[in-house]
Parts: structure tokens; sequence; C-alpha cells
């Protein structure tokens, strides 16, 4: 059932919309900002040039404004669980990275496109395939989508292996795809549908 902006919204309990052995998601809230800008600023490094998640609070507000209200987009931030600290310093519940599904179009089509992003510290440990796992199930279940896509430039070796070991296909090459840094770019475009019932 939509909420208020017109999100599908999944059924979960607690926090979390889902929850995977060493991961779960939840939507964003203001309260994330602090974490979720360091987060991005320790990782620019890691996020060049592909990505430019938000580093400032003012930045964070407008984001996350401009996904709650708009009823193409679903936000999930993937939350580390069990993590108490470990050998990678994260506590239970610390935010991992981000999925998002953009451009949602229902009808006949009903397609999104993905969008994410590991914070550094998180980067290499198998947490964003589980979130992508989870993600791809409410996408197909709750969220009543039948495609997800992936637009990713060719050099971006660890987002081409994300999706390539979620199962995505390969579809085809896109020149000038998508405007990123001040520059059009070249883009691969991988996709899955959902499994037949």
């Amino acid at each position: 059932m939509p909420d208020p902006n017109g999100h599908r919204t999944p059924t979960g309990t607690g926090p979390y919309l889902a929850e995977g052995p060493r991961t779960a998601l939840r939507r964003f809230t203001g309260a994330d900002a602090a974490e979720f800008t360091a987060r991005a600023r320790e990782s620019r490094a890691h996020h060049h040039p592909w990505l430019f998640p938000p580093e400032r609070p003012d930045a964070y507000a407008a984001y996350t404004e401009a996904l709650a209200r708009d009823p193409a987009r679903e936000g999930f931030l993937v939350c580390e669980r069990g993590g108490g600290g470990g050998a990678h310093g994260a506590p239970d519940g610390a935010i991992a990275g981000f999925i998002n599904i953009n451009n949602i179009v229902l009808g006949g089509f009903r397609c999104g496109a993905l969008g994410y992003g590991a914070f550094a510290h998180a980067a290499g440990r198998g947490l964003m395939g589980e979130a992508l796992g989870l993600v791809m199930d409410l996408a197909f279940g709750p969220l009543g989508l039948h495609r997800l896509e992936a637009n990713i430039q060719p050099g971006n070796a660890a987002s081409i292996a994300l999706v390539r070991r979620a199962g995505f296909r390969l579809e085809g090459f896109s020149p000038d795809f998508l405007q990123i840094d001040g520059a059009w770019r070249d883009h691969e475009r991988w996709a899955i549908t959902a499994p037949a019932p």
C-alpha cells in the first residue's frame, strides 16, 4: 500500500524493511545525516570517479527529501547486522552503503534503475551482494516490479562484478548515456527480470 508520498511500503517489523544474516535495509532518515556524510567523506577516494554521494548535512537533507517525495524512487540504507564492533569496527546497525531504485515505471513496464554504493569500510566484504539480494526480493515482491536495470561505466569492475554475481545479464552499451562529474559517460546496460512464478 502506498504511503502519503506515494511509495509502496514493504511489510516488515521493527526499523528494517528486510533482513539477511549480515545486512538489513531501512529507509533514510534525517538522523542518519552525520553518519552518512562522514562515511561519504571517508569514501571519497573509493567512490571517485563513479559516485558522488552527499558529503554535507545540507546536501544530505536535499538528497533524502527529493528521494522521499518522488514516487518513482525507493531508497534503502544498507546496515550491518551483528557487527558489535568486530574486526572492521562497525557497530550493529552501522551504515555500510545504500541502494536506490530510480526511475520506477509501472503499468506494462514495471521497471526501475538501480543506483548504489558501498562505503569504503564495507567494500569487499560481501555486504552489498547480500543487500542487493534483499532489494531484489523487495522489488520483485512487495514493490511489484518485473525488471531491474543497472547502468554501469565500463571501467567500474567492482560494480559490474556485483550485478553479475546477482544474476544480471549484459544487454548492451550506451555511449554518452549519463552526465557524471561534468561529462557524458558511456555505460554498459545490465538487467534482470523477476523469476517466473
